[in-house]
């Protein structure tokens, strides 16, 4: 695993953030911005980390956001549902 970076929702992107995954990141944070106030909001951060080559991002509230092997699409896991990566 190679970690990568973290960043605080609703904030500017990293440059180190595959294209791929911007769409995706602001669509995960526009939902939760209906559910959860900006207070709680301003202490959630992003973490971009890379596990065998793919990006993963992880929201505190655990969501994850997977990139697909080319890096041209993502897949988004909801807290509590199972990680489509896990082997078991």
């Amino acid at each position: 695993m190679q970690l990568g970076t973290r960043w605080g929702f609703g904030t500017a992107l990293p440059a180190a953030l595959p294209a791929a995954a911007e769409v995706p990141v602001r669509e995960v944070e526009a939902v939760r911005e209906l559910s959860f106030s900006a207070a709680e909001l301003s202490h959630w951060r992003w973490t971009l980390t890379y596990l065998e080559g793919r990006p993963h991002l992880e929201l505190e509230d655990g969501t994850l956001l997977v990139l697909n092997p080319d890096g041209s699409a993502a897949s988004v896991t909801e807290p509590g549902a199972p990680d489509p990566d896990d082997d078991w």
